[in-house]
């Protein structure tokens, strides 16, 4: 499959981002965009916001674990 090279008109970068604020949905859209998409740079936009999510949502709980551990260790026996 050839991949476009065109820039994304303004409209279409639009859509791009109005459709990341719907819940849900708009993560189905940026993953179907993310391996599907034929223009290049959607494509590795959609890409580089996926991987963001993931990294983000990993140090969120690795934050989480680390915090409920130090209250957990702190916590004095009742």
């Amino acid at each position: 499959m050839e991949l476009e090279t065109r820039p994304l008109s303004v409209g279409e970068w639009l859509l791009t981002l109005l459709v990341q604020v719907i819940p849900l949905v708009g993560l189905v859209v940026y993953v179907y965009w993310a391996f599907a998409s034929a223009n290049i740079h959607r494509k590795r936009f959609c890409q580089a916001w996926l991987l963001l999510i993931v990294v983000v949502f990993g140090l969120s709980v690795l934050f989480l674990a680390l915090a409920g551990s130090v209250g957990f260790l702190s916590a004095s026996p009742a």
